[in-house]
């Protein structure tokens, strides 16, 4: 079920600032968005501080991506937008997306990394997280991250393999899900098996294909 509008502006605030509290956002990085049943958009202003949202500066896009009310929208409207669209040929009630610059999963773009940020190397990343694709470095707003992300959503979806994150190299994770506090936990689980990765080292085993094959029987993991 989808929330109402007033329910949306407050799980974004209450998300913003859970996430804000926590440190897995600083500053005035990151942004959150919900699309509503109407096909409108909630997303965050540019520029705002997640930990200090309130409800009604909170931007409205239209369907077409055009504001309509609160602050100026955040420059990644697009890119949100866009993820919502794709996401949804694969997990119908996809309608909030989450966009920080999680400290250890940054870190780990710091250096060479493979076409997916981390390999499974725990259960509970599996099962909550599954494949994130790395997408190389542009701007901060580039509309070109827009159309990589979409064709990367595509590429896996039509292979048996729904992501709900990528990682935007140097800059941070986008997760996605039916709800905030859904895409909140998939960040949170994304950012922990990161700080698990930077803690040990880059040799960390792998789970056994065997084991993986049991997560997808047992949980419906989509590794």
């Amino acid at each position: 079920m989808m929330l109402t509008e007033s329910q949306a502006r407050d799980e974004i605030c209450r998300v913003g600032r859970s996430l804000f509290d926590r440190g897995y956002v600083h500053a005035t990085a990151g942004n959150i968005s919900v699309r509503l049943s109407d096909g409108q958009m909630l997303i965050t202003p540019t520029d705002a501080c997640l930990g200090f949202l309130e409800p009604d500066s909170l931007a409205l896009l239209d369907s077409q991506g055009r504001q309509v009310a609160g602050e100026r929208a955040s420059k990644t409207a697009l890119l949100h937008r866009t993820i919502v669209d794709s996401a949804s040929a694969f997990d119908a009630a996809t309608s909030c997306v989450i966009h920080t610059h999680s400290t250890h999963c940054v870190a780990l773009t710091l250096k060479p990394v493979s076409d997916e940020l981390l390999a499974p190397i725990t259960p509970y990343f599996v099962m909550k997280v599954g494949r994130v694709p790395v997408i190389p470095y542009h701007r901060p707003g580039d509309p070109r991250v827009a159309e990589q992300v979409s064709d990367t959503i595509m590429r896996y979806g039509s292979r048996g393999q729904p992501i709900r994150a990528v990682m935007l190299a140097r800059l941070g994770p986008t997760v996605w899900h039916q709800s905030p506090s859904h895409a909140m936990a998939v960040l949170e689980e994304l950012e922990e098996t990161a700080r698990l990765v930077n803690l040990v080292g880059d040799a960390v085993p792998a789970l056994s294909e065997p084991d993986i094959d049991e997560l997808r029987h047992s949980f419906g993991a989509r590794w």
